[in-house]
């Protein structure tokens, strides 16, 4: 009995707690006034930040880049987990190669990605150089 007993008081405290949370949030929806509502420049979509950023961004990829395409002896590199794969098949571990195999499969998407990020900002670069760093954007 004690146990059906707290089980009702838990259920009957969170009750209460969500009927005077709804209440709570009744009461502020109504004092809201409409001046309250953000100003129409919240409508920019954040071109002068992303022109901003882009170097660092670009630094970013090709780093990335760099890492991906280096050779068997740079750690992430993809010629380094080929070789692991290639490595753990001649070994006769077959588990160890199909799970370093998914690795190096999503690590050349990766790649792929990275590099048609690399050719999108390229043209982000280009826009905001014709857009005084994006200063010229009017949110529209």
């Amino acid at each position: 009995m004690d146990a059906r007993r707290s089980t009702r008081t838990l259920l009957a405290g969170l009750a209460t707690a969500a009927l005077l949370a709804g209440s709570a949030g009744a009461a502020s929806a109504a004092d809201s006034s409409p001046s309250a509502k953000p100003a129409a420049k919240s409508a920019h979509d954040g071109a002068r930040a992303l022109c901003k950023r882009e170097p660092k961004i670009d630094k970013r990829i090709d780093r990335a880049l760099d890492r991906l395409d280096a050779g068997k002896a740079r750690r992430g590199s993809l010629a380094r987990l080929q070789q692991r794969v290639d490595n753990a098949k001649k070994a006769g571990h077959t588990e160890i190669a199909t799970f370093l195999q998914g690795r190096l499969d999503h690590r050349e998407s990766l790649k792929k990605t990275l590099e048609q990020r690399q050719k999108d900002l390229a043209g982000v670069k280009t826009w905001c150089a014709k857009n005084d760093d994006g200063k010229k954007d009017s949110g529209k």
